[in-house]
């Protein structure tokens, strides 16, 4: 078994190479946004001066403060709503065929597993555009680069309390899928405090019928991670007293690789790019069930 401890190059705050993915994300963004060409250049005056004094700052808190600088510009407080909606409505649809090939599956642990990691191609932070059930196919053939699954199956059948961390809108339908599988009966499912990107909020989890199968809190802050200083105390207690923490995507992984408290958090995730498959030794387009 590899720990992702075992692998990781620990050099996560901003690398230079993040300026260009935001560059591509945001260059994408400013296209479709209906704002003025002076509130465009406004945008980009604050995102070379954040940018320039970002040698501090995790990638997801630059996300957070593009995405609040973009939302005060064109007054909209979820820029990606008809996004969200779209991915979930495409999730949903594909929610009956795989619950009932998991009712009828040998390793519905497994299948569950790779349905969830699938969903983690659901992503509009890259720019890039993506195929669920073309990765959906991919994943279920695929080995694991880091593969640590059987230990968090253990953990998870031993643990009075479960803390599942969301990630994006439609990816938590598959989530929904993996939390009825574990049929846990203290999981809780936890989202972002209001709207950033296409992550999830209370609101897709309502839509999706998440709050209908576990308890669902809010972690309190509007980055597209997991930042501990940054979460409410409500959020802190869940995290405090979970016994296995299942944290889902790249922003999650990059909020909670350095400041874990010690807790034993499992990242599952699709590997998206280039500073996060050398952190982890693999590459880029890898799948990984890791434990911290």
């Amino acid at each position: 078994m590899v720990k992702v401890a075992d692998t990781i190059i620990r050099h996560h705050k901003s690398d230079y190479r993040c300026f260009f993915c935001f560059s591509k994300a945001f260059e994408s963004i400013l296209k479709k946004e209906q704002i003025s060409y002076e509130s465009k250049n406004e945008f980009m005056s604050f995102y070379f001066s954040l940018f320039s004094n970002a040698n501090n700052l995790l990638s997801p808190e630059i996300s957070k403060e593009l995405h609040s600088k973009l939302k005060s510009l064109n007054g909209t407080l979820d820029p990606y709503l008809e996004e969200k909606r779209k991915s979930n409505d495409l999730a949903l649809e594909l929610y009956d065929h795989w619950k009932d090939k998991l009712k009828r599956s040998d390793d519905p642990f497994n299948l569950s597993l790779r349905l969830a990691i699938a969903g983690n191609i659901m992503d509009y932070a890259s720019g890039e555009e993506f195929d669920v059930e073309q990765t959906i196919k991919y994943v279920l053939q695929k080995e694991f680069a880091i593969n640590c699954a059987d230990l968090l199956k253990t953990e998870i059948e031993k643990a009075k309390n479960v803390l599942y961390l969301g990630d994006n809108a439609g990816e938590i339908v598959f989530d929904k899928l993996f939390i009825e599988t574990l049929n846990h009966p203290n999981l809780t499912y936890v989202v972002r405090g209001a709207p950033v990107i296409n992550d999830v909020t209370i609101e897709d989890a309502i839509y999706t019928g998440v709050t209908e199968i576990t308890n669902v809190i809010s972690n309190g802050y509007d980055a597209p991670s997991t930042i501990l200083n940054k979460c409410s105390n409500e959020f802190l207690d869940y995290y405090n007293n979970a016994d296995v923490i299942i944290s889902k995507g790249q922003g999650n992984f990059e909020g909670l690789i350095d400041n874990n408290m010690n807790k034993k958090v499992f990242f599952l995730l699709m590997v998206k790019c280039e500073v996060i498959a050398e952190m982890l030794g693999v590459y880029k387009g890898d799948f990984v069930v890791c434990k911290n």
